[in-house]
């Protein structure tokens, strides 16, 4: 059996042995049939109807489609999917009308009434396989939470099973730590606040985790949704389970409720917020201090905007069980702004701000303002003490509204211009990775130490990494620590800058 045989190359092999086979006795026939099974890896009843029937299985061969959709539609697509931060297809084509007239009223978008006939008629498998060429191929935080258990008898506990809410205005919340590696010290974290019904998500930076803090955030977060909170659904941390908490929810008419201890799925909406939001676009450094605190607030400001007025989801609908399999059936993939125009809770003017601030956003220049704000945040990462305080030497990088509704982008965010071809469409972006998902990277630890490696590479070249290591650990003593080395297979080797990976890319 040749498992890597093409189908073009067992249809030519076939074509080829037809003839003999035919033409050969019955004895001759199961040899040359035996030869051909173990060289397609057919079956025998599948290769032998083969042999039989080879003019019917001509006549279906037909050459291959023309392409139905030219450069044109696939700059579209591609433009429009890294405007909504490169979400699955199945989330953009049933949004992609709203996102094509936003980039065609902010100029970033010129297309023919073809070009957008093919574009919005385009199913989400056939948007999949466009974008397949553009895609590139987790890490997990640390939970930092305390059962407090002395008031846990008076709230209520709602599972999963029961969030039947239509409604918005009952919220999911939860912390999200800043801690990077180590729980020791103090940190920042978010509060993700998140609406079953909608998805209308807001985050709060806290500078220390505390109920004096979540309660001012939770006072803040009522100023921030655009509908009044009804409810809150919390995990069973101390922070959320205290009498400070209890009475401000009892005097603000807030239903209070929390889920079975270390059961995660009881809060899943935030948890999923938490990794879709606030781990993609702040990671998983250690955020400390002030300044860092203030750079949070600047980053959810842009956001959470961009999150309700540019991200759509889509929410399950039922789930059936037939044996062992499992369906699920999902309504069609809408933003939060959508799912709460629908709800029909909003006053007409209510509804009319929030329409005219989503038709004023330019999704581009949103998303152009985040990158910035993004590398602002990680330029305020800690060092992995946690003892250490987030620099203040860079300057606070503050959200601008007016930049993300009118002027021109910058030069670099027009450099990928269709002319250049489909080949090099979003090569600067591709370069860059995700952007709202990467990763940061680490100071380069052998900075001004290339050239020296360099010259030990070209004078031998079979010299591990890990003994170029150690001998710069020789050569400068306290510059590099031991932390900095992971062990396998007998060798030392960095494990952040992968010395091998690092040779070949500066050659």
């Amino acid at each position: 059996m040749e498992p890597s045989l093409s189908y073009q190359a067992r249809r030519a092999l076939l074509q080829r042995t037809v003839p003999q086979y035919r033409e050969a006795s019955p004895s001759q026939k199961r040899t040359q049939l035996d030869a051909f099974v173990a060289t397609t890896g057919y079956h025998r009843t599948y290769a032998r109807w083969l042999l039989n029937h080879a003019e019917e299985v001509q006549q279906t061969l037909q050459r291959p489609r023309p392409r139905q959709y030219g450069p044109e539609v696939q700059h579209a697509l591609f433009l429009a999917w890294n405007a909504a931060n490169r979400i699955c297809a199945k989330r953009l084509i049933p949004f992609l009308p709203i996102l094509i007239e936003s980039l065609e009223r902010h100029e970033h978008l010129h297309i023919s009434e073809e070009c957008r006939r093919q574009l919005l008629s385009m199913s989400a498998a056939t948007a999949d396989r466009l974008l397949a060429s553009q895609r590139k191929q987790s890490q997990r935080g640390l939970s930092t939470t305390r059962a407090g258990a002395l008031l846990k008898q008076q709230i209520p506990i709602r599972t999963f099973e029961e969030w039947k809410e239509t409604r918005p205005g009952f919220l999911e919340a939860d912390l999200v730590a800043h801690c990077g590696i180590d729980i020791k010290g103090g940190y920042l974290y978010t509060l993700t606040l998140t609406d079953v019904a909608t998805g209308w998500t807001e985050c709060l930076p806290l500078l220390y985790r505390s109920q004096e803090t979540v309660l001012a955030a939770l006072q803040q977060a009522r100023l921030l949704f655009p509908f009044p909170i009804l409810g809150i659904d919390t995990d069973n941390g101390g922070e959320f389970i205290n009498e400070a908490v209890i009475a401000y929810c009892e005097q603000a008419h807030i239903t209070f409720t929390c889920g079975c201890p270390s059961v995660k799925n009881d809060q899943c909406f935030v948890e999923q917020k938490n990794g879709a939001i606030v781990r993609q676009v702040v990671g998983y450094d250690r955020l400390v201090g002030e300044h860092a605190y203030r750079q949070l607030t600047e980053l959810y400001r842009a956001l959470c905007l961009y999150v309700n007025c540019f991200q759509p989801s889509m929410k399950l609908l039922s789930k059936q069980r037939e044996g062992k399999k499992v369906g699920y059936v999902y309504d069609l993939a809408k933003t939060p702004l959508q799912r709460l125009l629908l709800s029909g809770v909003l006053p007409a003017q209510k509804r009319q701000e929030l329409l005219k601030v989503a038709h004023a956003l330019d999704p581009i220049r949103l998303l152009h303002q985040l990158e910035q704000l993004q590398q602002a945040i990680f330029h305020c990462a800690a060092g992995c003490s946690p003892f250490i305080s987030s620099p203040v030497s860079d300057p606070l990088y503050v959200f601008s509204v007016e930049q993300c509704t009118a002027g021109r982008l910058p030069a670099e965010r027009n450099a990928a211009a269709p002319k250049a071809g489909l080949e090099t469409l979003y090569r600067e972006q591709e370069r860059r990775k995700r952007v709202l998902g990467w990763r940061r990277t680490h100071k380069d630890p052998f900075e001004g130490e290339w050239e020296q490696i360099f010259s030990w590479l070209q004078a031998n070249p079979e010299r591990s990494s890990g003994d170029i290591f150690r001998e710069l650990q020789r050569r400068s003593p306290g510059r590099y620590q031991p932390l900095q080395i992971s062990v396998g297979c007998g060798k030392s080797e960095p494990p952040s800058w992968k010395l091998e990976r690092s040779r070949g890319k500066r050659k």
